[in-house]
């Protein structure tokens, strides 16, 4: 075992001064820890480096696919085994897929700790993809589900008008049609290739022994073939404006007007976080305080981001009447010129810091969250910064930053425009608004 820090009696030390400890294994996997004084419980994930950007079209979905049978059983562990097993522990097991990772979580209590991982560490790298045509099923309903949704499906129609033919456009879930076509030898040739050790994180935080936990480690792994699955290479996205709609039967118009962002590891992500705060991510921000409350035009308006690899996407976000779709469009625009022009005020600024800050520390107080940020750094390939060094990051924001960003990321004509509501030339004559207010 080779360890990230090391003395020389090669046990594992804190890894820079976030206060946890990091081992990476022969095989390549990655142990990553944080013990919490005063818990009794341990939140426990298993992180891969795959989701739907790396998957080809005709395999789209089969990430999302994948981590449904994960359920499924394993070599040792029934599917119904599973489940009994962890309501026995009085915890709960979950997994998510995004658009570069998957994630299998749970948190229990640290008794429960050895159990847990043993079933965990069999579902990642044993699965016995049984049942897949009812799983198939399942997730085919699912898909029925997301689709019945609009606000669901007006983010992934953004996202397409964002990134276009790009693999980041694409949603996660997948067709109905390269769902319905997977079948076990590709699934578990996938499995093969793209749940390789190298690409695989472990982390806990709560109360963890990290030695503990290594051996754990050591003593289930099982795949075969040691190192890291490849990484994609993908083309640089082309953002240009573009416009999106679905025409089905709504009582509102969902629509998102939204552009390139920043990559996860740029340094003016504290800055972003800052104006999202004052443009729209806080009930006193301008949108909110503008579109809801002034005007009464929406019940949910807000801004979003999300940071990649090499690239990202913001947007903002507004549900409406078509009665109403016009004017709020009109006022999106103006707020979003406004960012521009004049992104904050000081007492804006000093609110919007100090919220993020806030919000921050407190979700720090779960474990969950801890365990999440301590994989999701170390898988993406970022520093874990401690809660000072965060803080330090926010509070060294200024208007001047925020000024270049908003003229960046938030110049209306550069943005990409997408919709779902009733009639396409309701549509179309709002988003002209939008243009012409620009």
């Amino acid at each position: 075992m080779a360890a990230s820090a090391t003395d020389a009696d090669d046990r594992p030390r804190p890894s820079g001064r976030a206060g946890h400890s990091l081992s990476t294994l022969d095989s390549g996997v990655r142990v990553v820890t944080e013990r919490v004084p005063g818990v009794r419980s341990v939140a426990l994930g298993f992180l891969v480096d795959t989701g739907s950007v790396v998957e080809r079209p005709e395999q789209a979905g089969i990430s999302h696919l994948l981590e449904h049978m994960l359920f499924r059983g394993t070599e040792r562990y029934g599917s119904e085994e599973i489940d009994q097993l962890f309501d026995e522990m009085g915890a709960e097991i979950n997994a998510g897929t995004d658009k570069e990772s998957t994630t299998l979580y749970t948190r229990v209590l640290d008794g429960h700790l050895d159990r847990a991982f043993d079933v965990m560490a069999d579902m990642i790298w044993r699965p016995r993809f049984g049942e897949l045509e009812a799983e198939k099923d399942v997730v085919l309903e699912e898909i029925a589900m997301y689709e019945d949704d609009p606000q669901d499906r007006v983010f992934d129609l953004e996202g397409r008008a964002i990134f276009g033919t790009h693999p980041l456009g694409r949603p996660v879930i997948g067709t109905r049609e390269a769902v319905a076509a997977v079948d076990r030898e590709h699934l578990a040739a996938y499995h093969g290739e793209r749940y390789r050790p190298g690409s695989i994180v472990i982390a806990a935080a709560g109360s963890v022994d990290h030695d503990a936990l290594v051996e754990l480690v050591r003593a289930a792994e099982g795949a075969p073939d040691a190192g890291a699955a490849p990484r994609a290479q993908l083309p640089a996205p082309s953002f240009e404006p573009r416009v999106e709609f679905l025409e089905k039967e709504t009582e509102q118009y969902h629509v998102c007007v939204g552009g390139a962002g920043l990559a996860r590891d740029d340094d003016r992500r504290f800055a972003l976080r800052v104006l999202e705060g004052i443009l729209g991510g806080t009930s006193s921000s301008r949108l909110f305080q503008e579109v809801r409350e002034r005007r009464g035009l929406a019940y949910s308006v807000f801004c979003w981001s999300n940071l990649y690899a090499a690239s990202g996407e913001v947007g903002v976000y507004v549900g409406t009447r078509p009665d109403k779709l016009c004017e709020a469009l009109e006022v999106l625009a103006g707020e979003l010129r406004r960012c521009v022009q004049d992104p904050a005020s000081e007492e804006e600024l000093v609110r919007s810091r100090e919220n993020l800050k806030g919000r921050m520390v407190l979700a720090l107080e779960s474990t969950s969250a801890r365990m999440g940020r301590l994989g999701g750094s170390l898988l993406a390939g970022m520093p874990v910064l401690s809660t000072d060094e965060v803080i330090a990051r926010i509070d060294a924001v200024e208007i001047e930053d925020l000024r270049e960003l908003a003229a960046e990321l938030f110049t209306p004509e550069r943005m990409s425009i997408a919709g779902v509501g009733a009639d396409a030339a309701v549509f179309e004559q709002a988003a002209g608004v939008l243009r012409q207010s620009s």
